[in-house]
C-alpha cells in the first residue's frame, strides 16, 4: 500500500495543527502503516489535490465532504461526538446593529473561505432581505483577521465558524458582539478516506473505536479539542450531504 497523505479542512484553527500531528503520530502506530500529514493554506490548494487524487485521508468540512462522496468515493468513517458546524454572525460591541433585520440590504461582510459556514451565514441574513447580489463581502485568511476586519469598522458583519469564535482572546471578543448563533445541530466536520483505502475502512474504523479507551488515544484526542470519535453509517452521511444540498439551493 501507497503511504496515504492525511490532510484537514484548512478552517481547522491554528490553535489545534499539533493535535492533527500528535493524532497522525498516534494513528500510524495503531495501524501500521506511515501516513504522511499535509496541510494546505487555503481551499483551493487542498481542492486541486483532491481532484489530483492526492489525497487518502482527510478531515473534511461537511461542504467539501459532499463532493467528496459523490464525486470522488470517499467514504465516511467518524465524526467527533458532540462537534457540530455552527456558525455565529459577530458585529462591533459598538454597532448600532441590535438584530439581523437592523443590518442594511448592501450589507459588507468579512469571511473566510469556509463554504459551509458562508453558506449558513447568508442564510441567516435572509431576515434583512440581503441576498447573494446584495451582500458584499470580504475574504479573509483567519477568523482573527475577521475579526480585525469587524473591529476596524471596514465591514458592518463577521461571519464566524462558532468554534473559531469561542476560541478568539477575550480581548478581542470584549469588543464583539454576537449577533445570531445558528442551531442546525446535523452539520459538522467529518474524516473520510478514499476509495483505494477502503479495503482498510473496517480497520480504521475499528482504531478509532478504541481510541478513547487507549491512554495516548484519549491524550491524542484532548488535543485535537474532540471527547472522543462517533462512528458513521452511510444514512449518517448521506443526511447530512442531503441537507447541505436544501440549504445550497
Amino acid at each position: 500500500m501507497k503511504r496515504p497523505v492525511m490532510t484537514i479542512s484548512p478552517d481547522i484553527g491554528p490553535d489545534r495543527i499539533a493535535g492533527w500531528y500528535i493524532f497522525n503520530t498516534w494513528l500510524q502506530k495503531q495501524w501500521g502503516h506511515p501516513v504522511r500529514l499535509e496541510l494546505f493554506p487555503s481551499f483551493q490548494q487542498q481542492r486541486a489535490a483532491i481532484q489530483r487524487d492526492e489525497i487518502g485521508i482527510i478531515y473534511a468540512n461537511p461542504f467539501d465532504a459532499a463532493m467528496l462522496v459523490r464525486e470522488k468515493g470517499f467514504k465516511a468513517i467518524a465524526a467527533a461526538v458532540g462537534k457540530s458546524d455552527e456558525v455565529v454572525l459577530a458585529v462591533h460591541a459598538e454597532s448600532p446593529i441590535k438584530r439581523i433585520e437592523d443590518l442594511p440590504i448592501t450589507c459588507r461582510a468579512a469571511m473566510t473561505e469556509a463554504p459551509d459556514v458562508n453558506t449558513i451565514s447568508a442564510i441567516l441574513l435572509e431576515p434583512a432581505d440581503i441576498t447573494r447580489q446584495t451582500l458584499q463581502t470580504v475574504t479573509a485568511d483567519t477568523y482573527v483577521v475577521v475579526a480585525k476586519l469587524v473591529l476596524q469598522g471596514k465591514v458592518d458583519v463577521g461571519f464566524f465558524l462558532a468554534e473559531a469564535y469561542d476560541g478568539l482572546s477575550r480581548v478581542v471578543r470584549s469588543q464583539l458582539r454576537e449577533l445570531l448563533r445558528s442551531q442546525i445541530h446535523d452539520i459538522r466536520h467529518i474524516l473520510l478516506v478514499e476509495p483505494q483505502l477502503h479495503v482498510e475502512y473496517e480497520t480504521l474504523r475499528t482504531i478509532l473505536a478504541k481510541m478513547s479507551s487507549d491512554v495516548k488515544g484519549r491524550d491524542a484526542l484532548a488535543n485535537l479539542g474532540f471527547v472522543d470519535w462517533e462512528l458513521l453509517q452511510q444514512e449518517d452521511t448521506e443526511f447530512m450531504i442531503d441537507l447541505m444540498d436544501t440549504l445550497v439551493t
